[in-house]
C-alpha cells in the first residue's frame, strides 16, 4: 500500500517515544516536515538520503520506510509481529490476525539460528506464567511457522485451541500418534495423550527475548 511507510514511521515514533519535530531536524528539514509527510502525504515518498537516515536511526530495513523490497543495506531481516498474545496460563488470549513489521534481525545471525525463510517467521508476545521460568509473561518469542506442515517433534510451540492461542511444550510419544501438552510451570497440569489431529500448530518457538528488570 502506498501509505504503509507512513504508518510504519508513525508507529515507530509512538513506540519509541520520538517526536516528529526531532526527526525532522535529524534529516535536516524544518520541524513540520515529518508531520506533513505522515499526516498530509507531502512529500509522497521520502528521498533516499532521508529514508536511509531514518532507517539507520530506528535500526530497521529501508524497505519498511518505502525503500526497495528486500533491501539489505543494513544486513537486517524484518520479521512481523502479531498483535495477538499467546497465553501461557489459564486465561484465553485475544486474537488479532493482523501482523505488522516491527522486529529486524541481523541476517547472518538469523541464518545461524534457522534455515526457515523470513516469510515463515513471526513474532508474538507471551501472556501468563504457565511456561515460567522458560518463558515469562511479556516475553517476545520468534516462531517458525514452516514446521507446522511437517511431523511434530519435541519442543515449544504456539497452538490454536478453540479461539485462543497457547504456548506449550509438546512431548511426542515414541509411536508418534499422540503427544503430551506440557507446562514448564509445575503449578499447571499437563494434558496427556492428545491425538495429533487435535493439535493445531501455529509455529515452533525458536528464540525468545525479554526485558531485564
Amino acid at each position: 500500500m502506498p501509505n504503509e511507510p507512513r504508518k510504519v514511521l508513525e508507529r515507530l515514533c509512538a513506540e519509541r517515544g520520538e517526536d516528529f519535530a526531532g526527526l525532522s531536524r535529524l534529516v535536516g528539514r524544518n520541524p513540520a516536515y515529518i508531520q506533513q509527510y505522515i499526516r498530509r502525504g507531502t512529500p509522497k515518498r521520502l528521498p533516499e538520503t532521508e529514508r536511509r537516515t531514518l532507517a539507520r536511526y530506528f535500526g530497521v530495513p529501508e524497505s519498511m520506510l518505502g525503500g526497495p523490497p528486500g533491501d539489505t543495506s543494513l544486513g537486517l531481516v524484518a520479521v512481523s509481529r502479531n498483535r495477538a498474545a499467546a497465553a501461557a496460563g489459564a486465561g484465553a488470549a485475544s486474537i488479532d490476525e493482523e501482523a505488522r513489521p516491527y522486529f529486524a534481525f541481523d541476517s547472518q545471525w538469523l541464518r545461524h539460528l534457522t534455515g526457515a525463510p523470513a516469510d515463515s517467521l513471526s513474532m508474538i508476545r507471551v501472556q501468563g506464567d504457565s511456561m515460567s521460568p522458560t518463558l515469562n509473561d511479556g516475553d517476545d518469542i520468534l516462531l517458525d511457522t514452516s514446521v507446522c506442515g511437517q511431523p511434530l517433534r519435541d519442543g515449544i510451540y504456539v497452538l490454536r485451541v478453540d479461539d485462543s492461542l497457547l504456548v506449550k511444550r509438546l512431548a511426542v510419544h515414541p509411536l508418534g500418534r499422540t503427544v503430551t501438552v506440557q507446562s514448564d510451570n509445575p503449578a499447571y497440569p499437563d494434558w496427556p495423550d492428545c491425538a495429533l489431529e487435535t493439535i493445531h500448530c501455529i509455529g515452533r518457538v525458536i528464540w525468545a527475548g525479554r526485558k531485564v528488570a
